[in-house]
């Protein structure tokens, strides 16, 4: 499977935070022509809060070989607009990534009903 857009990664992501409550993170990490190599879930979080473990993210992507990576997390309040604790830890995680050859093409963040934004088109990354 190949992700090489907003949408394809949403049609891969969305659908793994359909059940539970509280926030979870979800990564995609890819090979070089953008394949889908594996998802990896990271812990769950609390209701309003999930955890960005960068050095776990960055670990699964060395030992995957990953060229690049996908994140996405849900937002039970249903809003799914980045905030700005959202917005610097992705930051972080993409210069960590990109210092060690690994890029990071989108942060998705779903709310309520599947709706969900790509940090990537709203200039944030």
């Amino acid at each position: 499977m190949i992700i090489a857009t907003a949408s394809d990664a949403a049609r891969l992501l969305v659908p793994l935070f359909a059940s539970g409550e509280g926030e979870k993170l979800v990564t995609a990490h890819l090979d070089l022509e953008q394949r889908l190599i594996e998802t990896v879930e990271g812990a769950n979080g609390s209701h309003d809060e999930v955890e960005l473990p960068i050095r776990a993210i960055i670990a699964d992507a060395l030992r995957l070989g990953s060229a690049a990576i996908i994140i996405a997390h849900n937002h039970p309040s249903g809003d799914p607009n980045p905030s700005r604790e959202d917005i610097e830890a992705t930051r972080e995680l993409a210069a960590t990534a990109c210092s060690l050859g690994i890029q990071l093409h989108d942060h998705l963040i779903v709310g309520q009903g599947g709706d969900c934004r790509s940090m990537r088109a709203l200039g944030l990354l």
